[in-house]
């Protein structure tokens, strides 16, 4: 393997853990975390989801940068530029980046309204605040788990 190859090898692992870190966390959130917090009061959730989201946001910040500089620095060094790129990895890149759409949504417009929310104990803003995080989470992980498919089933059709 020369140096190019191992160059692409190094940016395929820290590209798939950028991607297991936000995905991975949004199953976490919205499959184990969400629903045992149901039996919390609302402001009691509201408190602790902003807790969750400061730290897993940046993380999900971090994961962004990564898979678009991993990304665009395969499709060029990989496949020598867009032209070149298959089809499954123009999907992957499609779909990601309207993850970060959706996900710079959620930080900007109901994330601060939550932290409002919380701050004066304002039950009705956080409920509503919650309620549109999930469903964009949930379209997110969604998408991501289509995403982690399409690029496991994808890469095996390049030997083919």
């Amino acid at each position: 393997m020369d140096l190019r190859g191992i160059a692409n090898a190094i940016a395929v692992a820290i590209h798939v853990l950028a991607a297991v870190v936000w995905v991975g966390g949004m199953f976490f959130a919205y499959l184990a975390l969400r629903p045992a917090l149901d039996e919390h009061s609302l402001l009691a959730r509201a408190h602790l989801w902003m807790a969750v989201f400061r730290r897993f946001f940046a993380w999900v910040w971090a994961s962004v940068v990564v898979l678009l500089v991993t990304g665009f620095f395969m499709i060029f060094n990989a496949f020598g530029g867009f032209r070149q790129t298959p089809m499954f990895v123009n999907l992957m890149m499609a779909l990601g980046i309207l993850m970060m759409l959706l996900f710079a949504y959620v930080f900007f417009l109901p994330y601060p309204r939550l932290r409002h929310s919380v701050e004066v104990n304002a039950e009705p803003e956080a409920r509503g605040a919650m309620r549109q995080i999930r469903w964009v989470i949930l379209v997110n992980l969604v998408l991501g788990l289509i995403v982690v498919f399409v690029a496991a089933s994808g890469a095996f059709a390049l030997y083919d």
